[in-house]
Protein backbone atom coordinates (compact mmCIF):
# COMPACT_ATOMS: atom_id res chain seq x y z
CA UNK A 1 0.00 0.00 0.00
CA UNK A 2 1.33 3.41 -0.86
CA UNK A 3 2.20 6.00 1.76
CA UNK A 4 -0.64 8.45 0.94
CA UNK A 5 -3.33 5.79 1.34
CA UNK A 6 -1.73 4.56 4.59
CA UNK A 7 -1.77 8.13 5.93
CA UNK A 8 -5.39 8.58 4.87
CA UNK A 9 -6.41 5.33 6.56
CA UNK A 10 -4.59 6.28 9.76
CA UNK A 11 -6.22 9.72 9.84
CA UNK A 12 -9.72 8.27 9.39
CA UNK A 13 -10.39 9.84 5.98
CA UNK A 14 -11.29 7.83 2.92
CA UNK A 15 -8.40 7.00 0.58
CA UNK A 16 -8.27 8.57 -2.88
CA UNK A 17 -9.04 5.18 -4.47
CA UNK A 18 -12.44 3.94 -3.27
CA UNK A 19 -11.40 0.32 -3.87
CA UNK A 20 -8.74 0.64 -1.18
CA UNK A 21 -11.29 1.58 1.47
CA UNK A 22 -11.56 -0.90 4.35
CA UNK A 23 -15.01 -2.43 4.75
CA UNK A 24 -16.86 -5.07 6.73
CA UNK A 25 -16.78 -8.33 4.74
CA UNK A 26 -18.98 -10.35 7.10
CA UNK A 27 -20.22 -10.56 10.67
CA UNK A 28 -20.71 -13.96 12.32
CA UNK A 29 -22.86 -14.06 15.47
CA UNK A 30 -22.41 -17.29 17.43
CA UNK A 31 -24.20 -18.67 20.48
CA UNK A 32 -22.66 -21.90 21.71
CA UNK A 33 -24.49 -23.67 24.53
CA UNK A 34 -22.62 -27.00 24.60
CA UNK A 35 -25.70 -29.20 24.43
CA UNK A 36 -28.58 -29.94 22.11
CA UNK A 37 -32.25 -29.80 22.89
CA UNK A 38 -34.07 -26.98 24.60
CA UNK A 39 -30.98 -24.89 25.41
CA UNK A 40 -29.89 -24.84 21.76
CA UNK A 41 -33.41 -23.99 20.65
CA UNK A 42 -33.50 -21.03 23.05
CA UNK A 43 -30.11 -19.79 21.80
CA UNK A 44 -31.38 -20.08 18.23
CA UNK A 45 -34.47 -18.06 19.12
CA UNK A 46 -32.31 -15.35 20.72
CA UNK A 47 -30.13 -15.07 17.61
CA UNK A 48 -33.21 -14.80 15.42
CA UNK A 49 -34.63 -11.99 17.58
CA UNK A 50 -31.37 -10.04 17.67
CA UNK A 51 -30.17 -10.47 14.06
CA UNK A 52 -33.54 -10.74 12.29
CA UNK A 53 -32.12 -13.68 10.30
CA UNK A 54 -32.67 -17.42 10.53
CA UNK A 55 -29.78 -19.10 12.39
CA UNK A 56 -28.20 -22.42 11.45
CA UNK A 57 -27.13 -25.11 13.90
CA UNK A 58 -23.46 -25.64 14.71
CA UNK A 59 -22.33 -29.20 15.25
CA UNK A 60 -19.66 -30.80 17.41
CA UNK A 61 -16.51 -31.81 15.54
CA UNK A 62 -15.52 -34.53 17.99
CA UNK A 63 -16.82 -36.63 20.85
CA UNK A 64 -16.05 -35.54 24.41
CA UNK A 65 -17.40 -37.89 27.05
CA UNK A 66 -16.54 -35.55 29.93
CA UNK A 67 -18.99 -32.98 28.54
CA UNK A 68 -21.47 -35.54 27.22
CA UNK A 69 -21.02 -34.41 23.61
CA UNK A 70 -21.07 -36.71 20.59
CA UNK A 71 -19.59 -35.98 17.18
CA UNK A 72 -22.18 -34.35 14.91
CA UNK A 73 -24.42 -33.30 17.79
CA UNK A 74 -25.96 -29.83 17.46
CA UNK A 75 -24.45 -27.73 20.26
CA UNK A 76 -25.04 -24.14 19.19
CA UNK A 77 -26.32 -21.73 16.55
CA UNK A 78 -24.82 -19.06 14.34
CA UNK A 79 -25.85 -16.39 11.85
CA UNK A 80 -23.66 -14.91 9.11
CA UNK A 81 -24.50 -11.35 8.06
CA UNK A 82 -23.19 -9.44 5.05
CA UNK A 83 -23.84 -6.05 3.49
CA UNK A 84 -26.41 -3.69 5.01
CA UNK A 85 -27.64 -6.31 7.52
CA UNK A 86 -24.08 -6.63 8.86
CA UNK A 87 -23.63 -2.86 9.17
CA UNK A 88 -26.99 -2.45 10.91
CA UNK A 89 -26.30 -5.27 13.37
CA UNK A 90 -22.79 -4.01 14.09
CA UNK A 91 -24.14 -0.57 14.98
CA UNK A 92 -26.66 -2.11 17.39
CA UNK A 93 -24.00 -4.44 18.86
CA UNK A 94 -21.64 -1.51 19.56
CA UNK A 95 -24.54 0.30 21.25
CA UNK A 96 -24.96 -2.76 23.49
CA UNK A 97 -21.23 -2.52 24.33
CA UNK A 98 -21.39 1.25 25.00
CA UNK A 99 -19.33 1.83 21.83
CA UNK A 100 -16.17 0.43 23.42
CA UNK A 101 -13.76 -2.20 22.13
CA UNK A 102 -10.61 -3.58 23.73
CA UNK A 103 -7.43 -3.05 21.72
CA UNK A 104 -6.54 -6.75 22.05
CA UNK A 105 -9.78 -7.70 20.27
CA UNK A 106 -8.29 -6.65 16.92
CA UNK A 107 -5.92 -9.17 15.30
CA UNK A 108 -3.00 -8.40 12.97
CA UNK A 109 -5.21 -8.87 9.86
CA UNK A 110 -7.63 -6.20 11.09
CA UNK A 111 -10.40 -8.63 12.03
CA UNK A 112 -11.95 -8.30 15.47
CA UNK A 113 -14.33 -10.04 17.82
CA UNK A 114 -16.13 -9.33 21.07
CA UNK A 115 -18.79 -10.82 23.28
CA UNK A 116 -22.17 -9.62 24.45
CA UNK A 117 -23.18 -11.00 27.85
CA UNK A 118 -26.96 -10.88 27.43
CA UNK A 119 -29.40 -10.27 24.60
CA UNK A 120 -31.26 -7.72 26.75
CA UNK A 121 -28.27 -5.36 26.32
CA UNK A 122 -29.64 -4.60 22.82
CA UNK A 123 -32.03 -1.66 22.60
CA UNK A 124 -35.67 -2.74 22.52
CA UNK A 125 -35.07 -6.27 23.80
CA UNK A 126 -36.98 -7.26 26.91
CA UNK A 127 -36.16 -10.15 29.21
CA UNK A 128 -38.20 -13.27 28.47
CA UNK A 129 -38.33 -15.74 31.40
CA UNK A 130 -39.01 -18.59 28.96
CA UNK A 131 -35.65 -17.94 27.27
CA UNK A 132 -33.47 -16.88 30.20
CA UNK A 133 -30.08 -15.25 29.86
CA UNK A 134 -28.14 -15.95 26.66
CA UNK A 135 -24.98 -14.25 25.45
CA UNK A 136 -23.28 -14.34 22.10
CA UNK A 137 -19.95 -13.90 20.37
CA UNK A 138 -19.57 -11.49 17.46
CA UNK A 139 -16.71 -12.01 14.97
CA UNK A 140 -16.11 -9.43 12.23
CA UNK A 141 -13.98 -9.97 9.13
CA UNK A 142 -12.56 -6.83 7.52
CA UNK A 143 -11.21 -6.44 3.98
CA UNK A 144 -11.24 -4.44 0.79
CA UNK A 145 -12.93 -4.74 -2.60
CA UNK A 146 -11.49 -7.74 -4.46
CA UNK A 147 -11.37 -9.87 -1.33
CA UNK A 148 -13.30 -12.56 -3.22
CA UNK A 149 -10.21 -13.90 -5.04
CA UNK A 150 -9.39 -15.92 -1.92
CA UNK A 151 -12.76 -17.70 -1.81
CA UNK A 152 -13.80 -17.98 -5.44
CA UNK A 153 -14.47 -21.43 -6.85
CA UNK A 154 -12.36 -21.17 -10.01
CA UNK A 155 -8.71 -20.19 -9.72
CA UNK A 156 -8.59 -19.12 -6.06
CA UNK A 157 -5.45 -17.19 -5.15
CA UNK A 158 -3.81 -16.17 -1.91
CA UNK A 159 -4.73 -12.71 -0.77
CA UNK A 160 -2.19 -10.04 -1.78
CA UNK A 161 -0.97 -7.62 0.88
CA UNK A 162 -2.71 -4.72 -0.85
CA UNK A 163 -6.13 -6.28 -0.08
CA UNK A 164 -5.43 -7.02 3.58
CA UNK A 165 -6.35 -4.57 6.27
CA UNK A 166 -4.20 -3.77 9.29
CA UNK A 167 -4.95 -3.06 12.94
CA UNK A 168 -4.51 0.67 12.45
CA UNK A 169 -6.82 0.77 9.42
CA UNK A 170 -9.50 -1.15 11.33
CA UNK A 171 -9.14 1.20 14.30
CA UNK A 172 -9.55 4.24 12.04
CA UNK A 173 -12.57 2.64 10.35
CA UNK A 174 -14.28 1.85 13.67
CA UNK A 175 -13.64 5.32 15.09
CA UNK A 176 -14.86 7.14 11.98
CA UNK A 177 -17.80 4.88 11.04
CA UNK A 178 -19.17 3.63 14.37
CA UNK A 179 -17.64 6.19 16.80
CA UNK A 180 -16.07 3.35 18.82
CA UNK A 181 -13.67 4.10 21.64
CA UNK A 182 -10.66 1.78 21.56
CA UNK A 183 -9.65 0.90 25.12
CA UNK A 184 -5.85 0.82 25.48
Amino acid sequence: MSAPSAQAAASGTAPANAHLAVRVVKVVVNAGVGESGEARTKASRVLQMVTRQKPVATKSHSTNRDFGIRQGQEIGAKVTLRGDAAADFLGRAFDARDRQLDVDSIDRMGNFSFGIADYTDFAGMKYDPAIGIHGMDVAVEMGRAGFRIRDRRLQPRSLPKTLRSTRDETRAFLVSTYQVTILE
